[in-house]
């Protein structure tokens, strides 16, 4: 008995051991640009749509389907939060994301704005809300590939996660076969990134939150979509941008601030006028409204400035 339980105590090492490895060689591999600033972004995912309220919902869930914060989507439609929602009752969903960057092919995730973005020939096929790791248990950045695809797939149980379960006194589980309270849901992408996967969730309410033990979830219609899309040795990268500045294509300058979920040390002020200084857009900004943006962090793209021509040939 002693020895099975030296056995495990070192797998649990060599588990979070090369979790950790993962997380710091992914660092590496994702240096900043050599200017040390991320690119300024011409793309927005998301914007303005009308939902029906459909049996069962509330508003925690529908927040979590379209990736924006319940309380926002509540005071968008002029609906106490506490308040009880019918169905056949219509919301405006007001859900634009500044898209961090775009990939010839593939999947990229940011962190902290919690969407996962999938290319294609360097179009974006689809932006989706995601689930990931809670700062205790944090989700590695780096570049990967899908190394599996598996439908309903069995979840064997990672020690290091057996020994949560016996910390808060729960019934501690080896394996859950595939079936309703499977949390990896019916479809499942494994990565290059050691002990991390893409997959479904039993719990779509969770989707848009930081709840898991690292992976990334998706509502289940939504990862059925990208695993109908994607094949073994798509590549993809999660980076860690809480800060987002965009010019579309109109002229305006958005911002977009999230959360420092995980404590790396953003300074969001300091980023944004780096950016800006960057890219020529100090004089194109209202100072005052970016205030605005960094003190609500509400995680969605808002208008700060507008680039004229004038200010386009450095003019003032």
């Amino acid at each position: 008995m002693a020895g099975n339980s030296l056995d495990k105590k070192t797998d649990l090492m060599i588990t979070h051991a090369r979790r950790f490895l993962a997380c710091l060689l992914a660092g590496i591999s994702l240096a900043a640009p050599a200017n040390g600033q991320p690119p300024l972004s011409e793309q927005v995912a998301g914007g303005d749509s009308e939902y029906i309220v459909q049996p069962g919902d509330f508003l925690i869930a529908i927040g979590a389907r379209f990736g924006l914060p319940p309380t926002l989507l509540a005071r968008d439609n002029a609906v106490p939060y506490e308040a009880l929602i019918h169905p056949g009752q219509r919301f405006r969903i007001h859900n634009p994301h500044i898209v961090p960057a775009t990939l010839d092919d593939g999947i990229l995730i940011n962190i902290p704005q919690r969407m996962l973005y999938h290319f294609s020939r360097g179009t974006l096929l689809a932006a989706y809300p995601v689930g990931l790791g809670k700062p205790t248990w944090p989700t590695p950045q780096g570049e990967f590939k899908i190394v599996a695809r598996e439908m309903n797939k069995a979840w064997k149980v990672p020690l290091s996660i057996q020994e949560e379960m016996r910390r808060e006194n729960k019934i501690v589980l080896e394996e859950v076969p595939p079936g309703p309270d499977n949390p990896l849901g019916a479809h499942w992408l494994g990565l290059s990134l050691w002990g991390y996967g893409i997959h479904g969730t039993i719990a779509p309410s969770s989707v848009y939150h930081f709840r898991s033990h690292g992976c990334i979830r998706l509502h289940p219609d939504d990862v059925a979509e990208l695993f109908d899309r994607v094949s073994v040795g798509t590549p993809g990268r999660l980076i860690y941008q809480p800060v987002l500045l965009a010019v579309v294509e109109d002229g305006r300058i958005l911002l977009e601030v999230h959360h420092d979920i995980y404590g790396q040390g953003s300074d969001p002020a300091q980023t944004v006028r780096e950016l800006a200084e960057a890219h020529d857009l100090n004089q194109a900004i209202d100072w005052s409204k970016v205030e605005g943006v960094i003190a609500a962090q509400d995680g969605l793209a808002r208008e700060v400035g507008r680039r004229t021509h004038n200010t386009m040939q450095g003019k003032p």
